[in-house]
C-alpha cells in the first residue's frame, strides 16, 4: 500500500490489561512495529486513548469513576504515564516524539491553523506527534461518555492531508452483527458508502475502560472519508496487523474515501 502520511489511532482496550494497567509486551510490540513503518519513509502522526485507564491504575481505583473531577484527575495523572511511556519507548530506535492534546473545538475554529502548522513543522523535523483529547478540560465528551478519539483522529486526518487512517480496536473490524453475540457474524471487508444499514451494524458498545465502540468509528469513518481519506479499522490486538496494511494484503474493515 503506497501511503505517504498516515494517522495510526489506537485506544484504550490496546494499550491496556482489562485491570487497567499498561499492556506493556503489546505497547512495546506496537512502538517497535510504527518505528520501523516509520523508518521505511511513512510519516505517522499517533492518535492515542489510554490516559483514563492508566492514571485509574496509578491512582488505585478498580474501576472507571463516574463523576467527572474524577475522570479528569485520572486523566490528568494518565497523560503523564502515557507520554513517559511513549518517549522512553520510541527513544529506544532513536525516534523522537511530541505530545500534541486537542479537543474537537480547537479543530472546529480559526485556532486549527496554528494546530496545523504546529504538526506540519513537527513531522517535518522528523518527530512523531501524539495526539490525544485533552480530558482534563474538555468535560463534555467525559459527561457524555463519547468515544472522541475516534472523531478525533479523523479531524487530525483532514488537518494534515493523510492518505489514510488506520484505527486499532479491540475487535477485527466491522461486522454485519455483533460478533460477540452473533457466532455467525461476517466480517465486512470493504464499505463504500456508510448506509442506515452499515450504521446499524456498528451498534453501540464499547470496552469497560474505553468509550464508545464501532459506532464512534463509523462517524470517524463519515468525517474520513467525506474529505477524501480512505479509513481502515483493524485489531489492535496484533500489532503485526500494521505491517499487512502496508504489505497490500486485506486486513479488517476498508471505509473507501469519496473522490
Amino acid at each position: 500500500m503506497s501511503k505517504k502520511r498516515v494517522v495510526i489511532k489506537v485506544g484504550t482496550s490496546t494499550l491496556t490489561h482489562k485491570t487497567g494497567a499498561m499492556n506493556i509486551r503489546l505497547v512495546e510490540r506496537l512502538v517497535k512495529t510504527i518505528s520501523d513503518i516509520k523508518n521505511s519513509g511513512v510519516e505517522i502522526v499517533l492518535v492515542t486513548s489510554g490516559a483514563i485507564g492508566l492514571g485509574m491504575a496509578k491512582l488505585g481505583l478498580n474501576e472507571r469513576p463516574k463523576d467527572t473531577p474524577s475522570k479528569q484527575a485520572c486523566a490528568a495523572v494518565g497523560q503523564c504515564e502515557l507520554m513517559y511511556m511513549y518517549d522512553r519507548l520510541f527513544q529506544e530506535y532513536n525516534i523522537t516524539v511530541a505530545q500534541v492534546l486537542l479537543t474537537k473545538y480547537v479543530l472546529s475554529d480559526e485556532r486549527k491553523d496554528n494546530v496545523d502548522n504546529a504538526l506540519e513543522r513537527t513531522i517535518a523535523l522528523g518527530a512523531v506527534p501524539i495526539v490525544n483529547e485533552n480530558d482534563v478540560v474538555a468535560i463534555d465528551e467525559l459527561e457524555l461518555e463519547v468515544g472522541e478519539n475516534d472523531s478525533l483522529s479523523a479531524m487530525v486526518a483532514t488537518l494534515v492531508n493523510a492518505d489514510l487512517l488506520i484505527i486499532m480496536s479491540d475487535i477485527d473490524g466491522l461486522y454485519d452483527s455483533d460478533p460477540r453475540i452473533n457466532v455467525n457474524a461476517k466480517l465486512i471487508s470493504r464499505v463504500e458508502d456508510i448506509t442506515e444499514d452499515i450504521v446499524g451494524a456498528a451498534g453501540d458498545a464499547g470496552t469497560s475502560l474505553g468509550t464508545g465502540g464501532m459506532a464512534t468509528k463509523i462517524r470517524a469513518a463519515k468525517i474520513a472519508t467525506d474529505n477524501g481519506i480512505d479509513m481502515l479499522v483493524i485489531n489492535g490486538a496484533n500489532p503485526d496487523n500494521l505491517y499487512d496494511v502496508f504489505d497490500g494484503k486485506i486486513i479488517g474493515t476498508l471505509f473507501v474515501a469519496k473522490k
